[in-house]
């Protein structure tokens, strides 16, 4: 029988000549081994093709990275020779990828003092892990460009050193982004100086009418003592005349009883002093709006707390809400440091607010004040009979511009301006929202740390 004339094997090929002393089934397991190798051939391949696509995922994506990086990046041999770039460094320096591998990294520096501390830097690395170096590259036109390297080590699989990785940003980038964020700080600055003096003139705009209450009394008292000492004047004017003149006794004592001479002497002492002590309060309510909207005004001293929040519920009563009704007692003395400015803005916001918003809900608008007097603190409590603040709102009270009020009622800075104001002074304000079942309203809670009563004379003015 020829080999074309044989039946085929299990595996459909031809079965393969015997061979003399291998028996049958020796043969038929020496086939099936040959099909064993060849799946298993075919699956390795079908690995590897899996593996390769693999490969080339993550080359393409590294590649991505690379290209995708701002900064320059340049990996090296042991010796120095250049192995992998970026796009940033190529457009950097003007060269194209090709062009710069194999060459040394020093090639890329644009003196003698760069390829010195290059070199330092890459011996540093051989004894801790990463150093940094600030260095001069030659860029497209030839010109010199400062970058800040990092250079850390590059390792092998088994840990060995075999290069390097130089990863960096041109200086003049940072330079330029350094200048822009100083100047965008310092408009920041400026806006948030107007905002404040903003703040500090719709606050003190809200007094105008109380002020103008205030010193209708005194400027009344005065107008009306400088009307009586001129009717005074004149009669004194005509008595002098006559004396003058040579009148007779009689004469004078008749001028003297009809001009009511003895009675305006009496009287001129009071006049006077009425006259000044109107006028100093005048003075006192000027001096004390100048020192609330003085923008700047951060002068620290002894403030007695107790007055500033008395003054604050007087002016709003004055300005805006005559018939606000306002329950505080005082617990004694309290003195903390700061600025009485400052702090009457912080009481007056608080008193404002409360009014606002218990207005228009139905009862007659109210705000309780409790004071507490501890060892280092002074907390004052300020609980209003309005709706509350809705719990979704309650974390954002203090944010700038965030306001509840309808638009043109309200800036949304009063409360977030107390707030820092607060802190610089040391002390904390908090709110909470107790619902109608607790006394309703919203409740501000304001913490000072106390300081020694100062020296007699020396007490901070708070008009």
């Amino acid at each position: 029988m020829t080999a074309s004339q044989r039946p085929p094997s299990a595996s459909g090929l031809p079965e393969a000549p015997r061979l003399e002393g291998v028996d049958e089934s020796a043969w038929l397991d020496v086939i099936h081994k040959m099909d064993e190798v060849y799946s298993q051939l075919v699956a390795d391949e079908i690995a590897l093709e899996a593996k390769n696509t693999e490969l080339e995922q993550q080359q393409q994506f590294i590649f991505s990275l690379l290209t995708a990086m701002s900064d320059v990046l340049v990996a090296c041999s042991e010796a120095g020779a250049i192995e992998e770039t970026n796009a940033a460094l190529c457009e950097l320096v003007g060269r194209s990828d090709a062009e710069l591998r194999g060459q040394p990294v020093a090639s890329l520096m644009a003196d003698d003092v760069a390829v010195e501390r290059l070199r330092s830097v890459m011996e540093t690395v051989a004894a801790r892990r990463g150093a940094t170096v600030e260095v001069d590259l030659r860029d497209a036109q030839g010109q010199p460009v400062p970058v800040e390297f990092n250079c850390t080590p590059r390792l092998s699989s088994t840990g060995h050193r075999v290069g390097h990785v130089f990863v960096g940003r041109p200086m003049g980038e940072l330079k330029r982004a350094y200048h822009q964020l100083r100047e965008a700080h310092e408009a920041l600055k400026r806006t948030q100086q107007q905002l404040l003096h903003s703040e500090k003139l719709a606050s003190l705009g809200r007094l105008v009418a109380g002020v103008a209450h205030e010193l209708n009394n005194p400027i009344s008292f005065v107008l009306g003592n400088v009307h009586a000492l001129a009717r005074y004047t004149g009669r004194l004017q005509q008595y002098v005349q006559a004396m003058h003149e040579g009148a007779a006794p009689a004469a004078l004592a008749e001028a003297r009883r009809r001009l009511r001479i003895d009675h305006t002497l009496a009287d001129l002492h009071s006049l006077m002093e009425g006259t000044l002590e109107g006028a100093q309060r005048t003075a006192d309510i000027v001096a004390g709006l100048k020192r609330f909207s003085a923008m700047d005004r951060e002068e620290q001293g002894p403030v007695e707390i107790d007055g500033v929040v008395e003054r604050a519920v007087h002016w709003v009563r004055k300005g805006t809400a005559p018939t606000f009704e306002v329950r505080y007692a005082p617990q004694g003395p309290c003195w903390v440091r700061g600025s009485a400015g400052q702090l009457l803005q912080v009481m007056m916001n608080l008193v404002q607010n409360a009014y606002d918003a218990a207005a228009g809900h139905g009862a007659a608008p109210a705000l309780q004040i409790e004071e507490t007097l501890g060892d280092q603190t002074v907390r004052l409590v300020f609980r209003d009979n309005g709706p509350g603040i809705a719990s979704e709102h309650l974390g954002r009270v203090f944010d700038p511009f965030f306001t509840t009020k309808p638009v043109g009622k309200g800036t949304g800075l009063g409360l977030s301006i107390s707030y820092g104001i607060v802190e610089r002074h040391g002390g904390r304000i908090s709110v909470a929202s107790p619902g109608k079942g607790s006394g309703g309203g919203a409740e501000f809670t304001l913490e000072l740390p106390r300081c020694a009563a100062p020296a007699a004379g020396a007490a901070k003015p708070v008009d």
